[in-house]
């Protein structure tokens, strides 16, 4: 059996997700075959694995930084809000379907099997498992046959590492309190205590340390520096949100609020003098060199707040002069219609943004596909791209269809003119996405990723500002992420007490 040790918070946001990775590293690093774990994990960033399975991004991230294939037996349940109080629920990769959160609760404890059959696979291919947990364990409305927590904990008898996060404040209240509010068989799981995103000189926590470790009864097994490091995440709390700084190049992407695969855009941050911001009004629009129009999981209802707020309006004034890009959602905000005839959102159909001519129709089977293949012929300010490869993933519940006329006048046979992108999907070739002078839309995530194309894309929006970039030291995004790993590794190991922490790894024992 694999050794096992989970990491908990305080809240969310407290750096789980990242130290899971870095765990996960340090461990690759030192010989062992590691994988990560959540049992239920509720974002709206999700991956496709290669066997057309879906999954939480934040496993995705820790997998590579096990440097292992991503495996949807590491996040068995995945939640997806579609509203305030209701998600889609994907159990092993396939939509189970949509429940509100009072429906959900009284049904989780059914996915019990599920979870315990993918850990016992995943033990099969690693040695040690590091598992993370979600929100906090001491939220006493959700213990209650818990599956995620210290209920996961139980489940493979695990030791867990509890994190606080310090930037915030309150990180000895944070820490004491949820110890407080645990049941004394959970308190014995704790075999550390871990202070996260520490600025300043450690000295001065001192007292403060061993207040903690006395009144808990738990060492502190390590303060953790707040960390500047370029890795994804998939949290609504993320701090990429906050950023407002405009770089030599200036990126812009709508933020809706079902806003979803944000990370499509992280490869731009690896390239200096190009920001990348995320924008919820249109006062804070600004006069940016390209604008994005990401994934959503409520197309329809976040067109109609980008409507009622006037982002749709600034979008489209910008349109003659601003390059826009449309990523799935976005994609179909730019057509001419979203209709939703079997009610996969809301049902009924709305006017689209008028700025590509194209028509979706909602579809209730959701299309899940990793695809491979080459920008086609495109015209405008993006030409240089034509015939660049690229690979990612297909994940929408619609279809999207072009204008006759569109067809008729862009679409020839050859080399995919008219078509935002050639691809081979595993069941033939296809052509996905179109364009229209300075506006372009594909289904495909990750399509900036491959080598070289967000660096393309940026020395094409500095050429046509009148500036330049320097683009030569930038580093292809997969040997980029491999160093940000590198350097969270390096991090903790120096900052953790990792005896403490080998010396926890129990085997796991699921009856």
């Amino acid at each position: 059996m694999a050794k096992v040790i989970m990491v908990q918070g305080t809240m969310s946001n407290a750096g789980k997700s990242l130290l899971v990775a870095g765990l996960c590293r340090i461990f690759k690093q030192d010989g062992y075959r590691t994988a990560p774990f959540k049992s239920q994990n509720m974002a709206l960033n999700s991956f496709i694995t290669r066997e057309g399975l879906e999954m939480g991004r934040a496993q995705v991230m820790q997998a590579e930084a096990a440097g292992i294939e991503p495996s949807v037996l590491m996040n068995p349940i995945l939640l997806k809000p579609t509203s305030d109080s209701g998600s889609q629920v994907i159990v092993n990769g396939e939509v189970l379907g949509t429940m509100k959160a009072r429906d959900y609760f009284a049904y989780k404890s059914r996915l019990i099997p599920d979870i315990k059959r993918a850990f016992r696979k995943l033990e099969e291919q690693a040695d040690i498992i590091v598992i993370e947990g979600a929100g906090s364990p001491a939220e006493i409305n959700l213990k209650e046959q818990d599956i995620v927590n210290m209920g996961m904990a139980e489940m493979v008898d695990a030791p867990v590492l509890l994190v606080g996060d310090i930037d915030r404040g309150g990180v000895f209240a944070q820490l004491l309190g949820t110890i407080l509010l645990l049941e004394e068989e959970e308190k014995k799981r704790i075999a550390g205590l871990i202070i996260n995103k520490f600025r300043g000189d450690k000295t001065i926590l001192e007292p403060g340390i061993r207040m903690l470790e006395e009144r808990a009864g738990i060492p502190v097994a390590g303060v953790v520096p707040y960390m500047e490091l370029s890795i994804e995440d998939e949290d609504s709390l993320t701090a990429r949100f906050d950023r407002k700084a405009e770089g030599l190049i200036d990126l812009a992407v709508i933020r809706y609020p079902r806003i979803s695969n944000f990370t499509d855009f992280a490869v731009f941050e690896t390239i200096p003098g190009v920001s990348v911001r995320y924008v919820a009004s249109a006062d804070d629009l600004h006069q940016p060199d390209m604008i994005f129009l990401p994934g959503s999981k409520n197309t329809m209802d976040d067109l109609r707040w980008m409507r009622q707020n006037g982002l749709e309006a600034a979008v489209k004034k910008r349109a003659d002069s601003t390059i826009l890009f449309g990523i799935c959602g976005g994609y179909q905000m730019l057509g001419s219609r979203i209709s939703d005839p079997d009610g996969v959102e809301a049902g009924g159909s709305i006017r689209g943004m008028e700025l590509l001519e194209v028509e979706t129709v909602l579809q209730p089977e959701k299309v899940r596909t990793r695809v491979d293949g080459t920008f086609g012929v495109l015209e405008g300010p993006l030409k240089e791209l034509s015939g660049m490869a690229i690979s990612g993933y297909e994940i929408h519940m619609g279809e999207t269809r072009m204008g006759e006329a569109h067809v008729r006048e862009n679409c020839r046979e050859e080399g995919g003119t008219g078509n935002v992108s050639v691809l081979n999907a595993g069941a033939g070739w296809k052509r996905d996405g179109v364009f229209e002078q300075n506006v372009y839309g594909s289904y495909v995530h990750g399509i900036f990723d491959r080598e070289g194309i967000a660096v393309k894309v940026a020395e094409l929006l500095a050429k046509r500002k009148g500036v330049i970039l320097d683009t030569g030291a930038v580093l292809d995004y997969r040997s980029f992420k491999e160093m940000q790993y590198d350097k969270l590794a390096a991090v903790l190991r120096e900052y953790l007490d990792m005896d403490r922490i080998y010396k926890s790894l129990r085997e796991a024992k699921i009856q």
